[in-house]
């Protein structure tokens, strides 16, 4: 038989696992951190739960890109004023188009790595196409049976996508084709299906990993040659409660001469007055505009991004208006107090970056938060130190923060990257160091740290005496297992003020119960 002493210490040999070591996150512009990109195996439309799933782990254009620039501190243009006024005056013919709308029109589909390219007919623009790989008049694309076209489905009176597919209409007719593994995407005007073929005024093949702008004085899909993908105001991010990039917006006319990152104009009739926006001019929400707290999360979500990020001029219209994926899963009348509420004067027009300028000028801060930790708590709460490290060549504001967790975390300085965190109960930690210096995208990094229970032991006779540190609002959950795969649970003790375990004749080498594994873990 074994000593009782020496079933005890292998007994605790099964209760903690020390975790291997983990990649390093992939954390966004936002400062979100993204989780593994999900393999696509079947084309995935834009309004599913799975489509969410992929778009939300990507990185929409690098972190620097002209869609994901912060531009909340950014100086007004000089003439904002003027230019606030002419864009209000010019849709003065129907005064309810002064306020803003959300239309519900770029739509998306998400496809494989495999997709077989397909010929498509680029009937208007074949010399501004990107043909990849095919022969003018005829382009390459990866289009799926169930490619969507704008509008669908809530704004194409009850037709199927199939219907639509192959309608006859006056509509924009824009299409959008992800390839999210390889990060390319694929994005067309007029596009239809003429039996099994497809057509389209024109095509642009973009990179979701690229800053990279099309030759000046090519049109795109749209008006200013800019990329529709990382604009569009789609359901999952709203749901998140935050828009995390520049939005696409429409005015009633813009001047010639478009401004980084636009490469196209489109100024119908041609002016160069200085009050009439240029494609890529970036308009601003407010400061001053109070999000009042009993609009909806996705009022609130796109407002946010309006102060933050902005909306940056890429067509004509006959309103002044962003585009928002026409997703049927947005309640009806979510955006109505934007609707009802903002108009053209909560705006302001702000001073633009160039393509070497603001987030893209060199200098960029980096923040490395360390290597993952692994520490056991006692009755008291357990302290690690943080060793971060911040790299910048000018000022930088420097900052700690719980990302998730089983409860708060207490910190020595949280602006310091050098300094210590203290935790109330066992669990997993994740925290974010971030470097900010209000010019570039912001740097941020994440360390994990992994508390594990370390109770006191006692053992009479046959019984183990497992006594935890306290956690209110939590308790501990024992369970038993003969295989690590299927476990028992033995015990949910409120506040792990103590658990007995009993073992009959656990020492015995013949005995089944040597076999036996025990997990305890922290739920709330």
């Amino acid at each position: 038989m074994l000593p009782r002493l020496t079933w005890a210490m292998r007994f605790l040999a099964f209760i903690f696992l020390v975790p291997l070591a983990t990649m390093a996150e992939r954390i966004n512009h936002e400062g979100r951190i993204l989780g593994d990109l999900p393999v696509i195996t079947t084309p995935l439309l834009f309004n599913t739960p799975e489509a969410d799933a992929v778009v939300s782990a990507l990185q929409m254009m690098p972190r620097d890109n002209a869609w994901n620039e912060d531009v909340s501190q950014r100086p007004a243009l000089t003439g904002s004023d003027a230019m606030i006024a002419r864009v209000k005056s010019d849709l003065a013919v129907n005064a309810g188009r002064q306020n803003l709308r959300l239309f519900s029109e770029m739509n998306y589909v998400l496809v494989p790595d495999s997709q077989p390219a397909i010929p498509v007919n680029y009937f208007v623009y074949p010399a501004d196409s990107d043909l990849d790989g095919g022969t003018s008049p005829i382009g390459l694309c990866p289009i799926p049976e169930n490619m969507p076209i704008e509008g669908w489905p809530v704004e194409t009176d009850n037709l199927t996508n199939d219907q639509w597919q192959q309608a006859t209409t006056n509509d924009d007719r824009h299409a959008i084709v992800v390839k999210p593994g390889t990060g390319a995407f694929w994005e067309m005007w007029l596009a239809k299906r003429n039996g099994a073929a497809w057509e389209a005024a024109n095509g642009a093949k973009w990179n979701l990993g690229s800053n990279a702008l099309r030759e000046a004085g090519l049109t795109s899909a749209d008006a200013a040659s800019l990329q529709m993908f990382p604009a569009i105001v789609r359901y999952d991010e709203c749901q998140r409660g935050m828009v995390e990039h520049a939005l696409r917006l429409i005015v009633k006319n813009t001047r010639l001469g478009p401004i980084y990152p636009a490469t196209h104009q489109a100024s119908v009739p041609p002016t160069s007055d200085p009050n009439v926006p240029a494609m890529g001019q970036r308009f601003r929400l407010k400061s001053s505009f109070a999000i009042p707290s009993n609009w909806t999360i996705q009022e609130k979500a796109v407002l946010l991004a309006l102060k933050k990020y902005g909306a940056i001029v890429a067509d004509n219209g006959g309103f002044f208006s962003v585009s928002v994926a026409p997703d049927n899963r947005f309640p009806a009348d979510c955006f109505d107090h934007i609707r009802n509420s903002i108009d053209v004067n909560n705006f302001e027009v702000i001073q633009t970056t160039g393509a070497t300028e603001g987030p893209r000028s060199p200098g960029s801060p980096t923040a490395d938060a360390g290597a993952d930790q692994w520490i056991a708590a006692g009755t008291t709460g357990p302290s690690v130190n943080l060793v971060g490290a911040v790299s910048a060549p000018g000022a930088v504001s420097i900052q700690w923060k719980l990302y998730s967790g089983p409860a708060p975390v207490v910190f020595g300085n949280a602006t310091n990257a050098i300094t210590s965190a203290t935790f109330g109960i066992p669990g997993k930690y994740t925290l974010m160091l971030s470097a900010a210096d209000n010019i570039h995208a912001v740097a941020y990094d994440a360390v994990v740290i992994t508390v594990t229970l370390n109770p006191a032991v006692t053992t009479t006779g046959n019984d183990v005496q497992l006594s935890f540190p306290t956690t209110t609002g939590h308790h501990y959950l024992v369970q038993k297992s003969a295989d690590l795969v299927t476990w028992q649970t033995l015990v949910a003790n409120l506040n792990g003020t103590g658990v007995t375990l009993t073992v009959t004749d656990a020492g015995a080498l013949n005995h089944p119960d040597k076999h036996r594994f025990y997990r305890i873990t922290v739920v709330d």
